[in-house]
């Protein structure tokens, strides 16, 4: 089994419903995020999936979400946007721009260097 890893960032805003503690207050963070790609087969010339595209597909869901208040995200208008469901969302998001026989082992959040969700489809 070959893995694959590319890592982005974005800066955005977000707050948490519900939730007691200072985090229900609007807030940002400076994300990181790290995808991580399994697959077996090789294509011809040697590579499970170009780094390239890795990192051009996920620049691209980054970008949606970058310099935004994620609670105005279609995809969180009836969920918070915790570090936990921003994993799954990129998971759900970048699982469809994936070549066949290539599949995310998992997506990493972080929220500071010292805070970490990771979401893996299982």
């Amino acid at each position: 089994m070959f893995h694959l890893k590319v890592f982005d960032y974005f800066s955005s805003a977000h707050f948490l419903e519900g939730y007691s503690g200072k985090c229900e207050s609007l807030h940002g963070h400076n994300w990181k995020v790290e995808i991580e790609v399994e697959g077996e087969k090789l294509d011809k010339i040697g590579m499970l999936v170009d780094f390239t595209i890795l990192k051009k597909n996920l620049s691209d869901i980054l970008k949606e979400m970058d310099h935004r208040l994620l609670n105005d995200m279609e995809a969180f208008k009836n969920n918070n946007p915790s570090a936990e469901l921003i994993s799954k969302y990129i998971y759900e998001r970048m699982r469809k721009t994936l070549p066949e026989g290539v599949n995310i082992s998992g997506v990493a959040v972080w929220e500071s260097e010292r805070s970490q969700a990771v979401y893996t489809g299982k």
